[in-house]
């Protein structure tokens, strides 16, 4: 009589690869499960961070609106941020929300240097003089010819200015060549691709300031002498000294003086002889720049927006918007 197999061995095995086959499914399954709790959580995350970002940025808009004193000054609160997160409630704190705001007025309005056909000489002037300062480590040959390829990119004609401009030929002649754009700068990176401007002079380098925290696509202009960056009033005429420059700063950051009249620099010491063109400056702002980042544990999201502030219809207008 033959020999049966051993029943209860093979059911045995056929046991332990069902059991194997439970395992790795509910391994799998719980993966699975897991994966989505933490998607569900990182999103979570990521829409509290950026309400939180959003949050800031609102209340530095409201800030901006509410000031109505008919001048713009780094005394004021909308300069302090911890003054602005310090009224907006339990929501915002400087734990969750970081909040900056800079007066773009203050910069030099680079799309205002050629206006249609017409050359703005005086920005052209403040140009020079600001990179001519010795902090940039530029030659004068090297000045003029970055102004003046500046002026060729923003204008509408194929004139070439200067010895040291350029226009279509110069760009179509490089190893990757592009067309010269002859319109207005659409965003502040757009200067790496104008003659003579590198990274290092964008930027800043180790020793060096960055033109990008000095300069600004928007603008009527005019600069306000209340909040300009310190390289920015050294240019503004070659009769300002560096001493004078720090006087400038000691008066203008004084709760206790006058800045509603951009004239005030006569009242600082050794300035009442000194002129600078009226035309030039302002007292009052436009164009702010706004930088909010919602903070939650270790994480963080950035957005900065460039704003318009029109006081008579009491409303901003977004001018350009990013999120990092």
């Amino acid at each position: 009589m033959a020999r049966q197999p051993d029943q209860r061995g093979v059911a045995l095995i056929v046991v332990l690869l069902m059991i194997s086959i439970i395992i790795a499914v509910t391994l799998e399954l719980n993966r699975d499960s897991r994966g989505e709790i933490y998607d569900a959580i990182n999103t979570g995350d990521a829409v509290r961070l950026r309400y939180l970002a959003k949050s800031g940025f609102a209340a530095g808009e409201a800030f901006l609106l509410a000031d109505r004193n008919g001048f713009d000054g780094l005394t004021e609160d909308w300069s302090k941020p911890e003054r602005v997160l310090e009224k907006t409630g339990e929501d915002l704190s400087p734990e969750n929300c970081r909040l900056a705001i800079e007066d773009d007025s203050g910069r030099i309005p680079l799309n205002k240097l050629v206006v249609g056909a017409t050359y703005n000489q005086e920005l052209g002037s403040l140009l020079i003089r600001l990179l001519s300062l010795p902090e940039f480590r530029l030659e004068q040959k090297q000045v003029h010819a970055i102004v003046d390829s500046l002026k060729d990119w923003l204008d509408a004609d194929s004139e070439v200015t200067g010895e040291d401009g350029a226009e279509a030929f110069h760009y179509a002649a490089l190893e990757r060549p592009y067309p010269v754009k002859n319109a207005p700068l659409d965003c502040i990176e757009e200067l790496l691709m104008v003659k003579g401007i590198t990274k290092e002079l964008l930027y800043g380098g180790e020793d060096t300031p960055g033109l990008a925290s000095l300069v600004t696509l928007h603008g009527d202009g005019r600069i306000n002498i209340n909040t300009a960056p310190v390289l920015v009033l050294r240019a503004l005429t070659a009769e300002i000294t560096e001493e004078m420059v720090g006087d400038m700063q000691l008066y203008r950051k004084s709760e206790d003086n006058d800045l509603s009249d951009s004239l005030w620099y006569h009242r600082v010491s050794g300035m009442s002889g000194v002129n600078i063109n009226p035309n030039l400056i302002t007292s009052k702002s436009r164009v702010f720049r706004i930088t909010a980042t919602g903070v939650y544990g270790n994480l963080q999201q950035t957005v900065t927006g460039v704003v318009r502030r029109d006081p008579d219809k009491k409303a901003m207008q977004l001018l350009s918007w990013r999120v990092q």
